[in-house]
């Protein structure tokens, strides 16, 4: 997008995960600091000594331990303050009594990243930290390629399920066009930075000036970037600069430095003023907040920061989130706003995690290409018993929602793939729900075998009135899944078992790793091959007796 940004992604980065201390030692070695530089330092709070740091487990020494029969103690983690959104997993449907499922697509992948970072220091996260449908998204797919009519292409597929015999698993998947650099917009990018004291940590504000650095380098002459920092006040540490400039930008990245307190209402007020300041008509506008989600200063109630971000969005600048940290951090706020902004959200545990979200995904990080894309599936419910939406619990709508231009949906970025799963009991098979005496709805014949009807709305980037389309979903069944199906049914698998669902049967980590095995594919970047030896090191994790972090 932004950027001058390769096409093959085997040939730019193949991501090895280290320590993350070494890691930062490494991306931020020879950076110097110039505290006295910083706008308004004098009005800031003088610096707290740095939090104790949660100590990392390095997954290679647990894997040997566990390998050479040693015992591994349980581990219990010290009480955490981060704050996730709890959310009630998505019950079964009768299809007789509700055939029809509505939701907006999600194309964050923060929830992985911030698992995975707690599963390598020894510890299975907490069930309201994973949300299944972004470790689903978090890769990508090789769907249908779209067609010059719309920006996205749908395809289907319908399979076996893994887990629970009988039952079958619809894969939906979305895949956006793809926009090479050259027709990429230009970019007018805030970069909202948090220098309080709660940034001062190896894990923080240098991982933070670390991917900044990287983006900087992508930029091109017709982008242009500000930086506004805030702890105690807000400043504008850099006014809007051309991305040629790059040593001015990257000299005001080196300059900061952690200290103070959080204002978080007056640093938003502060960054959308910046950003419509110096407004790209037709371009990409965004503000780019890098933040461990500590708002402890100002509004600090998540649905008063979700209305002021919503009221300003209409106003063409959108909002991403990138998280930092652990310990304190509040990931509900980073998703949250996200949402509302029109934006992404990532979370950022390694300078590895750096380059795949802020370069090899930069357009799809940045440049929409659809917004307020819906999705709507009616169920046959002459050959759909029951279903059960896997993920997306905090995107479900109402079934008016659909058409209604003013509900607010998701974005879809320039070469993003998604993916939504469906469980459904046929007819005639058993279910999770009891047969009913007296029922409310009767079934409809079969219309040329199809399973259901899928309708898709959205507008263009820049529009206020939605374009629809639709498609049959055979009932077609094939023997043989795709490397696709196989790869998301693996990961839903896992998901599910990290938050204990009831509707995981009698899976394991051990199923999801080889059935996950079974759907590397071309596996651009290593990122499947990756997650396999993430399952595998979870099984190890949850065989060790570790506690979840409270």
């Amino acid at each position: 997008m932004l950027l001058n940004q390769p096409k093959n992604r085997n040939s730019v980065f193949k991501p090895r995960y280290l320590l993350l201390p070494l890691t930062i030692a490494l991306a931020v070695s020879g950076c110097s600091r110039h505290p006295e530089s910083m706008k308004e330092q004098a009005m800031r709070e003088p610096m707290p000594a740095p939090a104790p740091m949660m100590e990392a487990a390095s997954a290679d020494m647990f894997a040997s331990r566990m390998s050479v029969g040693h015992a591994m103690p349980p581990m219990t983690p010290p009480a955490s303050q981060e704050n996730y959104q709890k959310l009630e997993e998505n019950e079964v449907k009768s299809t007789a009594q509700q055939a029809i499922s509505t939701l907006s697509l999600d194309v964050d992948t923060g929830s992985y990243a911030n698992v995975r970072r707690m599963i390598r220091q020894g510890q299975l996260p907490p069930a309201d930290a994973v949300r299944i449908e972004e470790l689903l998204n978090y890769f990508p797919y090789a769907d249908a390629t779209p067609s010059k009519q719309h920006p996205f292409a749908i395809s289907t597929e319908l399979a076996a399920s893994p887990w629970t015999a009988d039952n079958l698993l619809l894969r939906v998947g979305v895949q956006a066009v793809e926009v090479s650099a050259a027709k990429q917009p230009p970019a007018n990018l805030v970069f909202l930075v948090d220098v309080s004291g709660s940034m001062d940590s190896p894990d923080k504000l240098p991982l933070v000036q670390a991917s900044l650095r990287l983006l900087t380098q992508q930029l091109r002459p017709q982008d242009r970037v500000s930086m506004i920092v805030y702890a105690g006040r807000t400043a504008v540490e850099l006014p809007s600069t051309s991305g040629s400039d790059k040593a001015k930008i990257l000299a005001a990245i080196d300059r900061l430095t952690a200290g103070g307190s959080t204002a978080g209402e007056a640093a938003l007020k502060l960054a959308y003023q910046e950003a419509e300041s110096n407004i790209i008509k037709g371009g990409i506008n965004r503000i780019l907040l890098m933040t461990d989600g500590d708002f402890n200063v100002g509004i600090s109630d998540i649905d008063d920061i979700k209305t002021m971000i919503e009221k300003a969005r209409d106003r063409g600048v959108s909002l991403s989130t990138f998280g930092f940290g652990q310990g304190n951090y509040n990931e509900h706020l980073m998703e949250q706003v996200a949402n509302v902004g029109n934006g992404n959200y990532s979370y950022i545990d390694s300078i590895e995690e750096s380059q795949k979200v802020l370069g090899e995904e930069l357009a799809s990080t940045f440049n929409t290409v659809a917004k307020d894309v819906k999705l709507q599936v009616e169920f046959n419910p002459a050959l759909v018993k029951e279903w059960r939406l896997i993920g997306y619990e905090n995107r479900v709508l109402n079934e008016q929602d659909f058409k209604n231009d003013k509900v607010d949906a998701a974005e879809i970025g320039a070469g993003k793939s998604v993916v939504a799963l469906y469980e459904i009991t046929p007819v005639g098979k058993t279910g999770l729900l009891a047969d009913r005496r007296y029922s409310e709805g009767a079934a409809v014949p079969s219309k040329n075998n199809e399973l259901a009807f899928l309708r898709t709305r959205y507008k263009q980037p820049n529009g206020e009135t939605s374009t629809e389309f639709a498609l049959p979903i055979s009932a077609e069944v094939t023997r043989q899944p795709s490397t696709d199906l196989k790869f998301a049914a693996a990961v839903a698998g896992y998901g599910q078992l990290l938050k204990s669902s009831k509707y995981r049967g009698q899976w394991s980590y051990a199923k999801s790793a080889e059935l996950a095995q079974q759907g590397l594919g071309a596996d651009h970047g290593g990122y499947r091959a990756d997650f396999v030896k993430l399952v595998k090191l979870t099984d190890r994790v949850a065989q060790s007796g570790s506690v979840r972090p409270n």
